[in-house]
């Protein structure tokens, strides 16, 4: 019989999915076949299985954690927003239209419950253990009839609750007390105990609090977690998005600019991990400063984002900047920005029509129906700003809508392994390039590599601190596991689920 725990919390934010990615990982080491599981998520972070469907990312991070292969049952419903009011439903790991948020919950709800209720099955007959994520918090009264993503999938699950809920942000025993009260007598009943996340300082302090907490609601605190800086595990979304890292002594600064809708911004993260580079995200040109690399990143709305950068200023400084000789790296979205124009006759991303972009590679993209996801591997092609980079292998998954064009003064960023055979993706000039390849700098050699050109233009020798991107990740899930062990009443979990 499989076991399910869950874990809700009592907002956005307060530490669900890096509990669940812990849990994941403590049950692994102990010998189980555990998978996680969110029903719903909302997010414009996603990640690419290995057989080309699209979930969210913290699930993807989570399956690493657990030694699973990521399917789409880990998260059979995924919206993307998309603009006011409006996100891409995606199923089962494949897109099936733009909804509004009533209309959502009004046509497709009980069509995406169903696909809940599969997913779940089917990752019931093949793991021993399930960690169940919730969706914001159970407690929102205007919601609770159309929830599938908190105490409906806890039913369905048979699976105990943990309400998590973040000190940092303050009123952290109103957050649970409050939580608690708002949930009908039914669903109330399921939440076990209780953990508090974020935590710094004398531990002494908070314990009239705990004491009043458990005599207040009758359930046990099972943890104080301590707040962990530095955690090097992927973030769920934007809502958690940092500043980067900002080191005097490097040698190197990169700044990526803040799209309104960005997405995927992890794709950064392994940089953050190079001791000679600094990193920020930028949101207004005025802060931009003289970086040695200006990125911009994926969104899930290039034509919004666009004209975004033409409304704001951007685009000026970014073409004033690239004929200055500043490196420009466009991402999936930024890539598409990049070129001369983006033709959308059927107004799929936004309203029909052909936009201009910023003219700075001889590509045009053209918005069909359909979308790629898929994962890729390849090698450096070796043109523009890359050229000494000659056959670096790299690996990386796309995950967007629309097909980009070369124009002849335009070269391939790279050569991509396809059915047995060979194809060119990306597009290069001079200091300027685009690609759609996500997760791009995880790949060592290349990241490596791609400083070591930005460290040679500013007559810096090469470097190579020797970091392996893979092995940080599986210390940043030991560290992690290792924390909760520490502050969390695993015992307790273990008799619930009588493991």
């Amino acid at each position: 019989m499989v076991r399910a725990l869950m874990v809700q919390g009592t907002a956005s934010d307060v530490g669900k999915s890096i509990l669940v990615t812990a849990l994941c990982r403590i049950f692994r080491q102990e010998g189980y076949r555990v998978a996680p599981f969110k029903a719903q998520n909302m997010s414009l972070n996603a990640y690419v299985t290995f057989d080309g469907g699209e979930i969210g990312r913290a699930q993807g991070v989570q399956a690493e954690a657990a030694g699973a292969s990521a399917t789409v049952d880990m998260n059979p419903v995924l919206l993307k927003p998309k603009g006011e009011s409006v996100a891409q439903v995606v199923i089962h790991g494949r897109p099936v239209g733009d909804f509004s948020a009533q209309g959502y919950r009004e046509e497709y709800l009980e069509v995406a419950w169903a696909a809940v209720e599969e997913s779940f099955a089917r990752l019931r007959n093949r793991y021993d253990v399930i960690v169940i994520e919730g969706a914001g918090s159970p407690a929102e009264v205007n919601l609770r009839e159309r929830d599938i993503a908190n105490m409906r999938v806890a039913v369905l699950a048979g699976a105990p609750v943990i309400l998590i809920a973040d000190i940092d942000r303050g009123g952290v025993f109103a957050q649970l007390v409050g939580t608690l009260q708002l949930l009908p007598p039914e669903e109330a009943v399921r939440v076990r105990a209780f953990v508090i996340n974020k935590f710094r300082g004398d531990l002494s302090i908070l314990e009239p609090g705990l004491r009043f907490l458990e005599e207040e609601t009758g359930r046990p605190v099972l943890g104080v977690l301590p707040y962990l800086p530095g955690l090097g595990v992927a973030a769920e979304d934007s809502v958690s998005l940092q500043a980067g890292i900002v080191r005097p002594e490097a040698q190197l600064e990169i700044a990526v600019v803040r799209l309104p809708r960005i997405a995927n911004f992890d794709d950064f993260d392994p940089l953050l991990l190079e001791p000679d580079v600094s990193l920020r995200f930028v949101h207004h040109p005025s802060l931009l400063g003289t970086p040695d690399l200006l990125v911009l990143p994926g969104t899930k709305n290039t034509v919004a984002d666009l004209r975004w950068l033409f409304e704001s200023g951007w685009a000026e400084v970014i073409r004033r900047r690239a004929a200055g000789g500043m490196p420009v790296l466009g991402v999936c979205g930024g890539y598409q920005m990049l070129g001369k124009e983006i033709s959308d006759p059927e107004g799929l991303e936004d309203e029909a029509g052909t936009f201009p972009g910023l003219g700075l590679l001889d590509t045009v993209t053209v918005f069909r129906p359909g979308k790629v996801t898929v994962r890729r591997r390849g090698v450096v092609a070796g043109t523009g700003m890359l050229g000494g980079l000659t056959g670096v292998r790299v690996d990386g998954y796309e995950i967007h809508a629309g097909e980009t064009f070369l124009g002849t003064r335009a070269a391939a960023v790279f050569f991509l392994e396809r059915n047995g055979g060979e194809v060119t993706e990306g597009a290069s000039q001079g200091v300027i390039w685009g690609t759609y390849l996500h997760g791009l700098f995880e790949s060592d050699g290349f990241r490596r590599g791609f400083l070591n050109l930005l460290r040679q233009q500013r007559g810096l020798p090469p470097a190579d601190f020797g970091i392996s991107y893979a092995r940080h990740k599986e210390a940043s899930f030991d560290r992690l596991a290792a924390a909760v062990r520490e502050h969390l009443r695993l015992g307790e979990i273990y008799r619930w689920l009588n493991l």
